[in-house]
């Protein structure tokens, strides 16, 4: 029975979640341990320094692969600053791109068979959140002051209304973050388990694993769209939080 529980233990679908402890470090008693995770997330940015790299090195008239996917890339963060922030959106451009090829290559990363999604894990999630939620306050305030709050006052509301509609308003503004970090975990957690679960069907079938193995290759793709939907979704709401702050109502 022993033996059977940690049978499943080992192939729990959740196993591939697990942080894992590869250097150990430890600071003035605090556990800074470099995991899987962490080596993720480094493999990530080296990867985006590449293809920016290569992508920028021989700039041509006539582009090579990889100029046109970092043009591509470029492309796709500018068109979208310019829709939904406008041209004083551009000074923001490094942070948004940033933010979405890191959570990108996260994603994309986090399908490759034996490695480590981090952008599954809530703590990660909700710091990438928390950043862009405290940068759009500050900006707010930087640029409007105290005005900035008339934000939670929403245009055409009768005064006698203000006092049940500012309260939604707060709330609703803080929990932005939360709702940023939940989507992208959920979507990326859910989508990984149920592929685990699907694809450890297609062994203990044999030869009428054929239709379970379509249905993985299947879901492999919807997942593949899903990690570049969720990296756009996380972008585009954080353009979007950007032009509240800037424009207010």
């Amino acid at each position: 029975m022993a033996n059977n529980t940690n049978g499943a233990e080992k192939h729990s679908p959740l196993e591939q979640f697990e942080i894992k402890e590869l250097i150990p470090i430890e600071v003035a008693g605090n556990d800074i341990s470099f995991t899987n995770s962490a080596l993720m997330m480094v493999i990530a940015v080296a990867l985006i320094c590449l293809l920016m790299l290569a992508g920028t090195r021989r700039r041509a008239i006539i582009p090579s692969r990889w100029q046109m996917v970092a043009e591509i890339c470029y492309e796709f963060v500018a068109n979208l600053i310019r829709d939904t922030v406008g041209n004083e959106g551009r000074k923001y451009f490094p942070f948004i791109f940033t933010l979405f090829m890191f959570i990108l290559f996260g994603n994309m990363l986090g399908m490759v068979p034996y490695s480590f999604t981090f952008t599954s894990h809530i703590a990660v999630t909700f710091a990438m959140a928390m950043v862009v939620f405290t940068g759009v306050t500050i900006l707010g305030l930087s640029k409007h002051g105290m005005h900035f709050f008339t934000l939670f006052v929403p245009p055409g509301v009768p005064m006698w209304m203000w006092p049940l509609m500012i309260p939604i308003e707060i709330i609703s503004y803080l929990s932005r973050p939360i709702s940023l970090a939940m989507r992208l975990f959920a979507n990326m957690l859910a989508g990984h388990t149920l592929l685990k679960v699907f694809a450890g069907f297609v062994p203990l079938l044999g030869a009428a694993g054929v239709l379970p193995l379509a249905f993985v290759g299947a879901l492999t793709a919807l997942e593949l769209l899903i990690a570049f939907l969720q990296a756009y979704v996380f972008t585009i709401l954080t353009c979007l939080y950007i032009n509240d702050a800037l424009h207010l109502h």
